[in-house]
């Protein structure tokens, strides 16, 4: 029988009605209660890391994940990690950097409905998730959310009520886990190397999501505070120039300075392609900024993070941005 460790972090599963809604307060033993029959399946133990609204994660609740991670890796065949909706998707693109090439599976599930409720979602999803950890052939970081298993590095939030609320973007889902049994859509290679453990982030990076007529004057406020920026783009991706060049000033000044710069696109789907209109080939091919293509924001912060906090030196921060991880990059 399969030993797994569950990691409780808060989130709706973990959370009850009170005068102010719904706040986490669900222990990781009260949890277990819900689902007696996970006796059958394996043998579980478990460990309350922390009890948020996962709004309120940051950077050093990854920090403290992972950590716990490989104080009990050798000790588990497979770890589960409940936690809150509104940032999983980003926990697990984290999560898919800071622990490479693991040949056990760490699987991060949650619940749109508190596991009290009647016609709440959590049960199956947790169970779902750690029949899956027990899978013999699973490994590496996945989110898996209404029976649906995803890559930590193509996750994203797609709808706010419903239990189909996670999509994976511009790459298949993994595998479906129905009745207790896993069936797999794409057999994922297991590497040699690994597990590799990362415990350090830089949290300077900032998302600016362009609106049509922008002043680029902001970009001297993030100068000073930030170390990496990712532009959303329109489309396929470009910057403003049509009344001035206010803004591409402000690009080559940032990537002078010798800061890392990203461009994606506010499109969920298909990626980013600067090649294709003036307003995006000019800039790319006169800067060394790079391009997210079909990349998540949420794996491109979080990569973002992971990299700068190893080196800021351009050329080594370009060389490992575009060296896949867990297929989160399609060139």
């Amino acid at each position: 029988m399969k030993r797994i460790l569950l990691i409780t972090t808060g989130g709706t599963i973990a959370s009850k009605p009170t005068s102010d809604g719904l706040t986490p307060s669900v222990t990781s033993e009260e949890i277990l209660e819900y689902i007696p029959e996970v006796t059958e399946i394996c043998s579980i133990t478990t460990y309350g890391l922390f009890n948020l609204d996962s709004t309120n994660i940051c950077y050093q609740h990854w920090i403290a994940i992972v950590k716990c991670l490989k104080e009990h890796y050798t000790s588990y065949d497979g770890f589960v990690i409940t936690h809150g909706t509104d940032t999983m998707a980003y926990t697990a693109a984290a999560l898919s950097y800071m622990v490479q090439n693991s040949k056990k599976p760490i699987v991060i599930t949650g619940s749109q409905r508190p596991l009290a409720a009647v016609d709440s979602d959590a049960r199956s999803n947790l169970l779902n998730a750690i029949v899956f950890a027990c899978d013999s052939r699973a490994h590496g970081v996945h989110l898996l959310f209404d029976n649906k298993v995803i890559l930590g590095t193509r996750a994203r939030k797609t709808h706010t009520k419903s239990f189909n609320a996670f999509k994976s973007i511009d790459f298949p889902e993994i595998a479906i886990v129905r009745d207790r049994r896993v069936r797999y859509y794409i057999e994922e290679k297991v590497s040699d190397d690994g597990p590799d453990f990362y415990t350090s982030l830089d949290p300077k990076v900032f998302v600016l999501r362009l609106v049509p007529g922008m002043n680029p004057d902001i970009f001297s406020f993030l100068k000073e505070h930030y170390d990496g920026l990712v532009i959303e783009s329109f489309g396929v991706g470009g910057i403003p120039c049509y009344d001035n060049e206010d803004f591409i000033d402000a690009v080559a000044d940032w990537i002078a300075c010798g800061k890392a710069l990203v461009m994606t696109t506010q499109v969920p789907h298909e990626g980013s392609d600067m090649s294709v209109y003036m307003v995006g080939q000019v800039i790319k091919k006169k800067y060394r900024l790079m391009e997210a293509y079909d990349m998540t924001t949420e794996a491109i912060v979080t990569k973002l993070m992971w990299i700068l906090a190893q080196t800021k030196n351009p050329d080594e921060v370009r060389e490992l941005f575009y060296r896949p991880v867990q297929n989160d990059l399609n060139i």
